[in-house]
């Protein structure tokens, strides 16, 4: 038996809950100092263990292979020297973050004398569940110290020996610290009922997060007493309106934009999905249309927007009802032709949460699209693939959160924690 399967043997998720929020109360107190230094200790062990680590990555990715899960897959699932080395200075990186926890509003005195503030302070225990990547099992870990959470981590099956390995160094790194190593946990059974029994485990657990795709989401949502914090997934949205489209440099800089939007990471949840052009900017549509297609792009056009193409000589298949509105992860977005920023304003509000672009000009449109987008993030003149927690100045981030309560956006340090009021007394009652 080896020790992976010893461990699934004698932990049960419970234990580990217990085990967490006993870290908890350890972690929530410690001074700044106390988690840089644990996070460099855990960087440091990251490189100190780079055979053992890649060993077991090694296994995962045949494993993979045999398996057949997809190239994407595998290659977001593969660690070698420059990846470690990468999730090593983006933990160090962490430990450069101001630290929110403990920060407090001004005291405001009260009619009664008493004086009243609130105080910045850790969610508690974390539960993340996520996909593929084992480079989050490092991010999450970093991020929850840093903020002063513990945190019980379950990656997917088709990581389980990275994710043992990665979450070895990091306790090892916290007990050489003096800090309690179960303040980061990994559950090692890939067992489904394993998720389960995280997400019921409301007496122990604070939050869920989970990280990956629609049925991720759902599963927990729906089986979960844990409150779960829901993200990652959505429509993301850019519109061209007419203002960006009049110089020939703007129509570069557009074909640059959506280039980089649908094509740089086509598997992010910030990848483009839908683009909306003002009807008065349809013959902008071929140059950007063939950037794409050289690219490998499969365009998918409502009637007018696929006239304008078979005009130019452009190939795209006809848009269907529910290419609008889906998040498609791959090489593949819809075009739709709007009648001006209302329309585009409305069919976001319809179909969008996530980030929504808008490539305009005029000053006035650019103003009322920041104010009426109801999303997580609204974007200018810029790629979409900037809402990420790293881009945004965040360091890292455990996951995009595209409800409202509690956090939305990226979810890095601050959003790890909460608040808790504080009112300072000298014997008032009240009358």
């Amino acid at each position: 038996m080896t020790a992976l399967e010893e461990s699934q043997e004698q932990t049960t998720v419970r234990n580990l809950g217990v085990q967490a929020r006993a870290a908890a109360r350890v972690l929530r107190s410690l001074p700044t100092e106390r988690k840089t230094a644990a996070l460099r200790a855990i960087a440091t062990t990251l490189r100190n263990r780079r055979a053992d680590i890649l060993a077991a990555n090694a296994r995962d990715v045949a494993a993979a292979l045999v398996s057949g899960l997809p190239d994407a897959m595998v290659a977001r699932l593969h660690l070698d020297d420059r990846v470690l080395d990468g999730i090593a200075a983006d933990v160090e990186a962490v430990s450069r973050l101001p630290d929110p926890v403990g920060e407090t509003t001004p005291e405001v005195t009260q009619p009664s004398g008493i004086r009243v503030s609130t105080r910045r302070v850790p969610l508690g225990v974390l539960g993340v569940i996520y996909e593929s990547r084992p480079n989050v099992t490092v991010d999450v870990a970093a991020l929850a110290v840093m903020s002063g959470n513990a945190v019980i981590l379950r990656g997917g099956k088709e990581t389980v020996h990275s994710n043992a390995a990665l979450g070895d160094a990091v306790a090892a790194a916290l007990a050489a610290q003096g800090l309690p190593p179960q303040a980061v946990q990994v559950i090692r059974d890939p067992a489904r009922e394993r998720v389960l029994e995280l997400l019921k485990l409301d007496d122990l657990v604070d939050a869920i997060i989970p990280r990956g795709g629609a049925g991720l989401h759902r599963f927990c949502v729906e089986n979960a007493t844990v409150p779960v914090i829901v993200g990652g997934i959505g429509v993301v949205h850019l519109y061209l309106d007419q203002s960006f489209t009049r110089d020939p440099a703007d129509v570069q800089i557009a074909v640059q934009i959506i280039r980089n939007a649908k094509v740089q990471k086509p598997s992010a949840c910030n990848a483009l999905d839908t683009l909306l052009i003002d009807r008065a900017a349809l013959p902008s549509l071929p140059a950007i249309a063939r950037d794409l297609a050289a690219q490998g792009v499969t365009l998918l056009a409502d009637p007018e927007a696929r006239v304008r193409l078979d005009a130019a000589g452009i190939r795209a298949q006809p848009a269907q009802d529910g290419d609008f509105g889906h998040e498609f992860l791959a090489l593949t977005a819809s075009v739709k032709v709007v009648s001006g920023l209302d329309e585009a304003l409305d069919f976001i509000a319809a179909h969008g949460n996530h980030t929504d672009v808008i490539l305009s000009r005029d000053a006035a449109q650019i103003q009322r699209f920041v104010q009426d987008v109801d999303s997580a993030a609204v974007v200018v003149n810029a790629s979409p693939r900037f809402n990420d927690g790293a881009q945004l100045g965040l360091g890292a981030e455990v996951a995009i959160s595209t409800q409202k309560l509690h956090a939305r956006g990226p979810m890095a340090l601050r959003e790890l924690t909460t608040t808790k009021w504080v009112v300072m007394g000298d014997g008032q009652i009240r009358s």
